[in-house]
């Protein structure tokens, strides 16, 4: 059974810091690299960060030296923490495969006010 579920998001000024979380299901996050998608309104939803399974990173160049994302294998959980953040970060954050797997969670509201 898949499992993405998506979890801290919240109402944050410029310049806050988050934690968010994705609990997935083993098939899944094991093997495979995983990465933090987000969709703002009006936009299409974009990858920011990935994670393979050895712990090498990737960053969109928006986010770098800002996001970082890391995994726990044995919880088979990922995380993205996000600093300093910027009123344009404001978007539904989701968490999947890289490549994205035909199925996603319901995503987690990240709203950054100026």
């Amino acid at each position: 059974q898949v499992q993405l579920v998506e979890s801290g998001g919240g109402l944050v000024q410029a310049g806050g810091s988050l934690r968010l979380s994705c609990a997935a299901s083993e098939r899944i996050f094991r093997r495979s690299p995983m990465g933090w998608y987000r969709q703002a309104p009006g936009k299409q939803r974009e990858v920011v960060a990935t994670i393979w399974p050895g712990g090498d990173t990737a960053y969109a160049d928006s986010v770098k030296g800002r996001f970082t994302i890391s995994r726990d294998t044995a919880k088979t959980t990922m995380y993205l923490q996000i600093n300093s953040l910027k009123p344009e970060d404001t978007a539904v954050y989701y968490c999947n495969q890289r490549p994205a797997i035909d199925y996603w969670g319901q995503g987690t509201q990240v709203t950054v006010s100026s």
